[in-house]
């Protein structure tokens, strides 16, 4: 038995069964695994490390290229490519390669998703008002704040103050309910 088992660059722990081992490779669900070992006629319940190395290799031959088998169109994850216009299954890292490209094209064609996508703003129509936040300033600096910020010498480091002791009352605070 194999320990571990090397397809597309990912290393698949031995010990695992097949259609959950072929999961850890990006770009292959468990839908996908299903379908690559029932056209492939492999048992999805046996350990991938005890596979021999002939079904090893087909199994990467049909990651690599699913649409040369029976699998069907509706499985793969780039049907109809915007430059070729042909059905593909990208799998590691064309998966991020494709993505990066896809939105310089939009950026480059100066589509609205294109700008959005260069402003980091949500491209998908949702709301930006209250919750997409980015950046350090959230929130509502007050004045006393900002006067105590201009005020604190860069050098030295900002002190506590002492707790107070126990048993003393602390002072109300101002402008309380009438």
């Amino acid at each position: 038995m194999k320990r571990i088992v090397r397809i597309r660059k990912v290393d698949l722990p031995g010990e695992r069964k097949v259609r959950i081992a072929l999961c850890k490779i990006k770009g292959v669900d468990f839908m996908m695994s299903n379908a690559i070992l029932n056209v492939l006629n492999i048992d999805g319940d046996s350990l991938i490390g005890e596979l021999p190395d002939t079904d090893i290799d087909r199994l990467k031959g049909v990651i690599e290229n699913p649409t040369t088998l029976d699998i069907p169109k509706w499985l793969l994850n780039r049907r109809k490519d915007a430059g070729t216009g042909e059905d593909k299954h990208l799998t590691g890292m064309d998966i991020p390669l494709a993505v990066r490209e896809d939105i310089k094209g939009l950026q480059e064609t100066k589509a609205r998703r294109g700008f959005r996508h260069g402003a980091k703003l949500k491209v998908r129509g949702q709301r930006t008002k209250a919750h997409p936040r980015r950046g350090k300033t959230v929130g509502v600096i007050t004045k006393k704040k900002a006067a105590k910020m201009q005020k604190k010498p860069e050098g030295k480091k900002e002190t506590s103050k002492k707790p107070a002791a126990k048993g003393k009352a602390k002072p109300a605070a101002k402008g309380g309910k009438k």
